[in-house]
């Protein structure tokens, strides 16, 4: 699949543009356990997967910008002199990683660009921070500039944020370019140091369960939960000035400085503070091979988010509570910033597809809308491909 991909991609960027091209790809990524942690400088702990944004291209020398997608008709034309947000959000991506790379001094002539994907689109799979990603290290490459992945995935957080208008961490695109096979990312969303965890298993595989309801995190709650975290950080900061974040937060605290003030914004600092112990815990349960206590702690989780942080919905909480009366299921849980997406689930190998079939019968006579389900494992992150 991946080769049949690549060689489209290639063809349809030299019937394009009449050039040969170079050709990435940046995966999209999963996360076990830490949702909305990452911008409160917590822990999260995600892994790249198997699916991709593909992007062929080529440089120009007279300052041209332009982009095309085989999976949206809009295509953009445009000058690196000017990077004003435009009216195809795909683009604006591109143009944000642009915008930061000509911020930090790095020159850039004009280039070709032609996207693909094999990764779902609003599914909570990070395919936005696949595209900059992607673009990052393609435009990296192509110009010999220095960045380091850390720096790509800097300059991905913030593309989002000046050019998609959602306030997102550093989670998605650090997934993204730091992928291992077979390892989840501890990461310290604080200091970015970060700690491969192995997951190794032959009798358990993670499925992704797509809800098929779209989430526009842009337009939905997302930067309300960010600016309703960063109240409760400020109450708490009148009183304990020593707390930089909600990292250093206790649930005392909590009580003491924020409940009294308001009870919703409470909840969601109370969610990302168990967040928090929550994954580190699950750590310890994967090193000593105990799936069934890190299973158990996705139900938990998952309760947190529909609960205390208001992100889940119908949808995902009727899989949730499938999954938990289902012995092939160690674990499940809402996955991404929420209001749709997909949920990541932990099954028995052997059972996988009889239970999914199952769920996807129910799901589709409770909401009329088909389940969708694939089979992810932690895998590489971004590079450049050769055909």
């Amino acid at each position: 699949m991946e080769t049949i991909q690549f060689s489209q991609l290639s063809a349809a960027f030299e019937g394009c543009f009449g050039a040969p091209p170079r050709l990435f790809r940046s995966p999209g990524r999963i996360n076990l356990i830490g949702e909305h942690t990452d911008y409160n400088e917590g822990y999260v702990l995600p892994a790249a997967i198997g699916r991709y944004v593909y992007v062929a291209m080529a440089p120009r020398d007279d300052g041209l910008i332009r982009l095309r997608s085989m999976d949206f008709p809009e295509a953009y034309e445009g000058h690196v002199d000017n990077l004003a947000v435009c009216d195809i959000s795909w683009a604006n991506y591109v143009l944000g990683i642009l915008h930061g790379m000509q911020a930090r001094g790095l020159s850039c002539r004009g280039f070709d660009a032609f996207f693909a994907a094999d990764l779902p689109v609003g599914a909570g799979l990070s395919s936005s921070a696949a595209l900059c990603c992607a673009a990052a290290f393609g435009l990296n490459a192509l110009f010999d500039w220095p960045l380091h992945r850390l720096e790509m995935a800097e300059l991905a957080q913030g593309a989002e944020h000046r050019y998609a208008g959602v306030l997102c961490g550093i989670m998605d695109p650090f997934a993204s370019l730091f992928g291992r096979e077979g390892h989840f990312i501890r990461l310290d969303c604080r200091s970015r140091a970060h700690t491969y965890i192995p997951f190794l298993t032959e009798h358990y595989q993670l499925t992704l369960l797509n809800t098929n309801v779209k989430h526009h995190l842009a337009s939905s709650a997302y930067n309300q939960r960010r600016q309703e975290c960063a109240q409760g950080l400020a109450w708490i900061q009148a009183h304990m000035p020593a707390a930089s974040s909600l990292r250093e937060v206790t649930m005392e605290m909590i009580d003491r400085y924020v409940a009294v003030r308001d009870e919703t914004t409470a909840r969601r600092c109370r969610y990302v503070v168990a967040e928090n112990q929550r994954l580190l815990q699950l750590c310890e349960d994967l090193q000593r091979g105990d799936l069934a206590a890190a299973g158990a702690k996705m139900y938990e989780t998952h309760a947190g988010l529909s609960q205390q942080y208001e992100v889940s919905c119908p949808e995902a909480d009727f899989l949730v509570s499938h999954a938990q009366t289902a012995p092939a299921v160690l674990g499940a849980r809402m996955m991404g910033g929420g209001f749709g997406g997909c949920i990541l689930a932990l099954v028995a190998r052997e059972k996988a597809a009889a239970w999914e079939q199952d769920l996807g019968n129910r799901y589709e006579d409770a909401f009329g809308k088909t389940l969708s389900t694939l089979s992810v494992h932690p895998a590489d992150g971004t590079s450049e491909m050769l055909i």
